[in-house]
């Protein structure tokens, strides 16, 4: 087989998607991947009904900006999903969360656009005790969607010391979860990328 024929064959049958998996098409035409975003605890702070937008930032906040960004997919790893709502919420820099007011600060909800993408600004969080050991710094995230299951997970950054004992962010499946920051501005503004994918119903 010649290097065109096999190049063909092999991109009707599976093709590589980074290092989250490979993506194949099945008898009936459809696509499908192991590429999900895998779960983690909903912790005991989460809030419903928090405001949708994009900048949670506010007169008085203290800390690094960040930008969140991503795309969330369906489950065949490669259809993006218009209309998702993302929702995300996080500690302060002193680790502590805003479990009751109605400025629901460091919380917010934002559906994805027609290109399935989503954006927040925000800043990056602090840590807090949990029982002898801190957590590493995260930011939870729900995403739901109307014909996928509903996900629920977090996001930790890369060179966090406080990864390597966390019960959560030390498991094998929480590694794709484990993300770069990179400076994106002179001011020292960071922007992270968390493309979501969701499994079907």
């Amino acid at each position: 087989m010649d290097r065109k024929k096999f190049i063909i064959r092999s991109t009707l049958t599976a093709f590589s998607l980074t290092t989250f998996g490979f993506i194949t098409k099945g008898a009936n035409g459809e696509y499908k991947g192991d590429c999900d975003t895998t779960n983690d605890i909903l912790g005991p702070f989460y809030r419903p009904d928090a405001p949708i937008r994009s900048d949670l930032t506010y007169e008085g906040l203290k800390g690094t900006r960040l930008e969140l960004k991503g795309k969330v997919f369906k489950s065949d790893c490669a259809t993006v999903l218009q209309d998702a709502l993302v929702e995300i919420w996080h500690c302060d820099t002193e680790g502590k969360y805003d479990n009751d007011t109605k400025a629901f600060r460091l919380r917010a909800g934002l559906n994805t656009n027609i290109k399935g993408e989503y954006a927040f600004t925000t800043i990056l969080p602090g840590k807090y005790l949990n029982g002898a050991l801190y957590r590493p710094a995260h930011i939870h995230v729900r995403v739901t969607e109307k014909n996928s299951k509903e996900l629920i997970s977090q996001i930790y950054f890369k060179g966090d010391p406080h990864i390597v004992k966390d019960p959560w962010a030390s498991k094998d499946k929480a590694k794709h979860r484990i993300l770069e920051i990179a400076p994106v501005d002179i001011n020292g503004n960071l922007a992270i990328n968390f493309d979501i994918y969701l499994k079907a119903k």
